[in-house]
């Protein structure tokens, strides 16, 4: 074959890559529903798991019950104050304020004893009863340590007061002052966390769904029969239907990021844009071959609805988003270094939030590239087998 040959076969090779690539924008944008799905997902859901979503306690509903009626209790109660606290009332009898926790109309039930502020004042220890609805077990957690955190102070300001150490509301004893700061997120605010953890999930679930939903609407329509006997190639079969999904997930990506995340949510992105669509890119790349994997096992888009799901929840649990590593068993965390998402969390939050570069994340760059090429290789390997 000589060189003009060859750059006849290679222009005839990249035409065809076009013409696919062409035909999968235009099948995505006649499908209608698909497009309102993919438009709510990078839009509407970024923003609502931004904003309505909280891992602080905020609001919490307080009832009380006090029995002792004194300066020292009503001193006491008006210290569970918002933002945390919202106290709603009082109850006359512990029935009322368990029937209150069942029926989930409060979180916190405050019992006062009657004995409450004779006991301060004599120096004899001072008990007092807080029930708890612990059904989230985290809120509950956080809403625990807030009422100990009350108490405890409350408690050694009394103790100090007794002893004189107390002047002018100041304490005047040797202390150890907590003057802490807070990296990356000064104001610890949910929305910066949860909106990007959204969208990075947003981004491996459309990996994952749409190739294999394009493919397998080709079985559906009765086109994949016609593309086999033409003279395209298993690749040019398979590539366009990942470069057209991977530049949508793209798109929908600097959609979210300009104008919810960034315009919204004022989070402030430190670090490079082009390294984080980059490695955006690998990771739509590589994650893609699950997707492939799916529609050579799918007989129709509802399965690779059901497939999507039964490999994106472990995948989601198994990131690191939810739940920090540290908290996991040892064997979940082993299994944790096999989910893309993984490696995908890390470098996102790394790059956006802290500002990291290459030269920081390079071994989950790594990691993800090697599961990536490996899965990637894997999807590969399945088309190729049906259809090639």
């Amino acid at each position: 074959m000589t060189t003009a040959d060859s750059i006849s076969v290679f222009r005839i090779w990249i035409r065809r890559l076009h013409v696919m690539t062409v035909k999968e924008f235009l099948q995505l944008f006649r499908d209608l529903v698909l497009l309102v799905f993919i438009i709510y997902a990078f839009t509407a859901d970024i923003y609502l798991a931004g904003s309505g979503v909280s891992l602080q306690v905020k609001e919490a509903p307080v009832y009380f019950m006090d029995n002792d009626k004194s300066q020292a209790s009503r001193e006491f109660l008006g210290r569970f104050l918002p933002p945390y606290f919202r106290v709603k009332g009082e109850v006359i009898s512990p029935i009322e304020g368990t029937a209150l926790l069942d029926k989930g109309d409060a979180m916190i039930v405050v019992d006062i004893p009657s004995s409450f502020q004779k006991s301060i004042f004599s120096g004899e220890p001072a008990r007092i009863q807080v029930q708890i609805d612990t059904t989230n077990s985290g809120l509950g957690f956080l809403a625990s340590s807030y009422a100990q955190q009350i108490a405890g102070k409350y408690g050694l300001e009394m103790a100090m007061e007794r002893i004189g150490l107390v002047d002018s509301g100041h304490i005047n004893a040797p202390m150890i002052i907590d003057d802490h700061r807070v990296w990356f997120n000064p104001n610890q605010d949910d929305r910066w966390f949860m909106s990007l953890s959204e969208l990075l999930t947003i981004v491996t679930l459309f990996s994952v769904l749409l190739p294999g939903a394009a493919m397998v609407r080709e079985k559906e329509r009765g086109t994949v029969e016609q593309l086999l006997v033409s003279p395209l190639s298993s690749f040019q079969i398979m590539f366009p239907k990942v470069l057209s999904m991977t530049t949508v997930i793209l798109i929908g990506s600097a959609i979210s990021i300009l104008f919810i995340i960034k315009g919204v949510f004022h989070v402030p992105l430190k670090g490079s844009l082009v390294l984080f669509f980059s490695i955006t890119t690998l990771y739509v790349f590589t994650t893609a071959g699950l997707g492939l994997f799916i529609s050579t096992i799918a007989k129709n888009l509802a399965q690779v609805g059901m497939m999507t799901v039964l490999i994106f929840v472990p995948m989601l649990f198994l990131s690191g988003a939810w739940t920090p590593p540290e908290a996991m068993p040892a064997w979940m965390r082993t299994v944790m270094y096999i989910s893309p998402l993984h490696y995908y969390i890390d470098t996102g939050f790394g790059i956006l939030l802290k500002g990291a570069g290459v030269r920081i994340l390079w071994r989950e760059i790594l990691g993800m590239a090697a599961l990536g090429s490996v899965i990637f290789g894997l999807g590969m390997w399945r088309f190729r087998k049906q259809f090639g």
